[in-house]
């Protein structure tokens, strides 16, 4: 089968926002601890909206959250989550501002203990990549499941088992690349 960008899994084929981030990001294993933290966080932005939203706003939150960087986002406080709800940029829910700015805490926490969040991701597939089949792409798995309880655990909020399926796609943990898509291999 001769791949080309004109064989795109077809949630990427409408929109030129969402072509680049298929083509350049989607799907691709992410090892940067900070980056991995971010796609989990928007991820959890996204609850209830559509993933071009968050798409559309992601400058405007990487601007609003420091770049995210955790350190940073850590130490924001009240002053910080009134300015963010009156940043028309990003999405505006105080529960989710909030659990960014737990989940920073956290993060930096894991860090402290020396712990990798990079390496805490992908001990749940002892470092793979897991292939989906290319046909079926479900909403949660067994595995997005146990990553949630454990990330709730640890405290992070707006990580439930679609949330977390959605974002394992998304860093690379899973390829969930159509079967004739270019970027599958």
């Amino acid at each position: 089968m001769n791949l080309t960008k004109n064989h795109r899994c077809v949630w990427a084929t409408n929109n030129e926002l969402m072509q680049k981030y298929h083509d350049e990001e989607w799907g691709r294993p992410q090892h940067d601890p900070r980056m991995l933290w971010e796609m989990l966080m928007l991820e959890g932005f996204q609850a209830g909206l559509s993933w071009i939203t968050v798409l559309r706003k992601r400058e405007a939150f990487r601007k609003a959250f420091a770049d995210f960087n955790p350190v940073a986002v850590a130490s924001f406080n009240e002053d910080d989550i009134k300015r963010l709800m009156d940043d028309a940029g990003i999405i505006r829910a105080r529960a989710k501002i909030e659990a960014t700015i737990a989940g920073a805490k956290i993060y930096c926490e894991m860090i402290k203990q020396g712990e990798s969040f990079s390496d805490f991701c992908w001990s749940f597939t002892n470092g793979k990549v897991i292939v989906g089949d290319g046909s079926n792409m479900p909403a949660m798995t067994p595995l997005s499941e146990i990553i949630s309880k454990e990330l709730k655990r640890r405290g992070f909020k707006f990580v439930g088992p679609t949330i977390v399926y959605a974002w394992m796609q998304a860093v690379g943990i899973v390829n969930d690349h159509s079967a004739d898509c270019f970027c599958r291999q």
